[in-house]
């Protein structure tokens, strides 16, 4: 630890500028890992505050709930140990005044009493079929409040906001909370309370959380685990899928050009190595300090890469979907620690190799 330690503080601006390198590699993965992981929770936040543990849909929909439909009645044919029903549409809204902003939102047409109300954090819930529950990022990012109007862009419905929560985006788009009544006037533009209504899917929670304990009596329909129905979401997996190649890529461009710094300044100190041979300090004690300095110089500079990430996303705009994981941000931090290391690796048998007669000259 002496010998790297002091190397490091004593060639200042050649350790500063590897510090540099590594604080940069790490800030951009820990950046991209922020945006990967908050734009995929924005495509399932209004689903995880559910917390069942299946969907039912029609067969015909292919796992995608915009091409289900079925009637409100199809819960009846559901045994399961709780059940709800649930309308899902997309749609444009915007403030009842002229020139308002255009938004794309998600309806969720839904039964108050049941369990896929969501918790309010501001206001109340709804109680008839023109009032409204929003994700509260209409309120931060739109300013949209309590008590205004919105209306649904080529059509005459009007919906007066009385509540907030939070966490409910579906497809990066906020959802709005409404009555089953309230979405097939916006679904189909007509008020229908019969057991003729239609919607969507129907959302359950089964008996130890297990779908064997779930029985259709529907051949029409299909029951999917929650975790298969997100996964299926649109666009979802290839997301997860992409942020995470470019990620993993990053930590091993990190790890080879830390591993390439580290045997440059190797073969740069070939003759010091053979002169501290020479004087009878072993390979093995300089090979440790070498590692020693790769592991300083990368918790530095990963270190340092953690907490400009963090303080970047203090100041990100609302609208920036970035969202801070610890697990992950810790977890790639040691993986690149650990990977810059093994890189570290490949200076040591050259330092074994070095012949101190040779390298003295």
């Amino acid at each position: 630890m002496f010998l790297a330690w002091n190397e490091i503080t004593r060639s200042k601006l050649r350790y500063a500028l590897i510090i540099s390198v590594m604080f940069l590699i790490s800030y951009l993965v820990f950046f991209l890992t922020g945006l990967a992981y908050g734009l995929a929770e924005d495509n399932r936040t209004a689903v995880d505050k559910w917390q069942a543990d299946g969907i039912v849909l029609s067969d015909e929909s292919n796992t995608n709930i915009n091409m289900s439909m079925m009637p409100i009645k199809s819960i009846d044919k559901i045994d399961t140990k709780e059940k709800a029903v649930l309308g899902q549409t997309a749609a444009v809204i915007q403030l009842d005044k002229k020139g308002a902003e255009k938004i794309n939102a998600s309806f969720f047409g839904i039964n108050k009493d049941g369990f896929l109300m969501p918790n309010i954090v501001e206001g109340k819930a709804f109680t008839n079929e023109d009032e409204t529950v929003v994700d509260n990022s209409l309120k931060k990012e739109k300013e949209i409040n309590l008590g205004d109007i919105i209306k649904l862009a080529g059509s005459n419905k009007k919906l007066k906001i009385v509540g907030f929560t939070d966490n409910a985006k579906f497809n990066v788009a906020p959802v709005l909370y409404v009555s089953t009544a309230a979405f097939q006037q916006i679904r189909f533009e007509k008020s229908d309370t019969s057991e003729n209504a239609r919607v969507n899917a129907i959302v359950f929670r089964a008996k130890n959380g297990s779908l064997k304990n779930v029985h259709l009596k529907d051949d029409g329909l299909t029951s999917y685990s929650i975790a298969t129905f997100i996964n299926k979401l649109p666009g979802y997996n290839a997301q997860v899928l992409t942020f995470g190649f470019m990620i993993g890529f990053l930590i091993v461009i990190a790890a080879i050009v830390i591993g390439i710094f580290i045997y440059v300044l190797t073969m740069q100190k070939t003759t010091i190595f053979g002169i501290m041979k020479a004087q009878g300090i072993s390979g093995f004690y300089i090979a440790i300090s070498v590692i020693l300095q790769t592991f300083i110089l990368a918790v530095l500079g990963i270190t340092l890469g953690l907490l400009g990430t963090v303080g970047t996303s203090l100041v990100l705009p609302t609208a920036v979907p970035f969202q801070t994981n610890w697990f992950f941000f810790l977890s790639i931090g040691v993986i690149m620690l650990v990977i810059a290391v093994l890189g570290a690796l490949f200076s040591v048998r050259t330092i074994v190799k070095i012949d101190p007669l040779k390298a003295i000259g």
